[in-house]
């Protein structure tokens, strides 16, 4: 009974002694980011905007901080607080969002905007519980927000405190079952006092010195600590199960370009893969099955000339689609088609893969008025 005792004590100290390394590391080296407020403004009393820690979380859903920092920008900008956010229009929001990708989360972006909107002094929930009863919050996001936004004692783990974790303790188990054991980590090393600056320096050191390649041990503040250096094969952690081989999927999408340079556009059912953003006229290809190849599948008789393929790599399957342009003097839209003009068509809400599509058939096309 003493070994155990003796054993919980040593694992407190280590644990302490790692969240208080971490956060010395952090206070000098954090990264400078739109959304974040410093330790130094923390401790002069300045407290996170929770809009803005809930705004980036969202975006940062598996996408990178460089891509987002631009996207976190426009929107602040276009909708400086949630109340305004909830009071724009829906496709609005879906054209700021167009190259995130996951439109379902703008979808939700939106509704969760709403919601908080209409709580008590429009103010987001200070819980993990309460903020997970909003619309697309998730456990991690909920316990991001909790602890980032109103310091509360909340274990974020995602693939970054994955990766930390799993090296500092050596957990061979593999993902996604690790994720357990992960967080039981997480939990015992949380920093009482400051739970928000210790979940972004857990996220810093796993983005800029633990990262999955050739992490930079020799300056980690936590190297002396860490058995995956005992070992020497930090690279080794996480473990991860064998991915599973992507199906391939085909179709045919069609470029229809009018006289004073317009495309004929459609928007996309509101669920489902992409939904409610806009395309231009494809057959029907889904996860699941090929779409017709061929010209004669075009939405109507023109002289659909072949202008190349695209491949566009989604998270559970890819996709080639075979592009045709077709030079038409149709004046008025088909039933549920619009026409989008040049100077219009860079802010369309055009998912990343359509945007290939019409890149191909009009090289430039997307980024004029940008």
């Amino acid at each position: 009974m003493a070994f155990r005792t003796d054993s919980r004590k040593h694992m407190t100290e280590v644990d302490g002694r790692i969240a208080d390394l971490l956060l010395e590391w952090y206070d000098v080296h954090h990264r400078e980011l739109p959304w974040r407020t410093p330790p130094a403004d923390l401790k002069r009393g300045i407290r996170p905007d929770p809009y803005r820690v809930w705004l980036s979380e969202i975006m940062l859903q598996q996408t990178t901080v460089e891509a987002v920092k631009p996207y976190f920008r426009a929107f602040l900008e276009k909708w400086p607080t949630v109340q305004s956010l909830a009071s724009a229009e829906a496709e609005d929001v879906m054209k700021a969002w167009a190259g995130l990708g996951y439109y379902s989360r703008a979808r939700n972006l939106k509704a969760c905007a709403e919601t908080v909107a209409c709580l008590p002094g429009g103010l987001f929930p200070d819980s993990e519980d309460g903020l997970r009863d909003l619309p697309g919050i998730g456990p991690y996001t909920a316990a991001a927000i909790a602890s980032i936004a109103f310091n509360q004692p909340a274990a974020v783990v995602d693939g970054n405190v994955e990766r930390v974790v799993t090296r500092l303790f050596s957990i061979a188990t593999p993902l996604p079952q690790a994720k357990v054991e992960i967080r039981a980590h997480v939990e015992r090393m949380l920093a009482a006092a400051r739970p928000g600056d210790f979940a972004q320096a857990m996220m810093d050191l796993g983005a800029t010195i633990c990262t999955p390649r050739r992490p930079r041990c020799m300056l980690c503040p936590l190297r002396g600590d860490c058995s995956a250096v005992v070992s020497g094969d930090p690279e080794f952690y996480p473990v991860k199960p064998a991915k599973a081989e992507r199906p391939q999927r085909r179709g045919a999408a069609f470029v229809a370009v009018r006289g004073d340079g317009a495309v004929l556009l459609r928007k996309r059912p509101g669920k489902g893969l992409l939904g409610g953003m806009t395309e231009v006229p494809t057959t029907d290809w889904t996860s699941r099955v090929d779409g017709a190849t061929g010209p004669d599948s075009a939405p109507f008789a023109a002289n659909w000339a072949r202008a190349g393929t695209i491949t566009h790599v989604f998270t559970h399957f890819a996709l080639d689609l075979d592009v045709f342009r077709a030079d038409v003097t149709i004046d008025k839209a088909p039933d549920g088609h619009f026409w989008s003009l040049p100077a219009d068509l860079a802010g369309e809400a055009l998912p990343s893969v359509m945007k290939k599509v019409i890149e191909a058939a009009i090289p430039g096309a997307t980024k004029r008025g940008r």
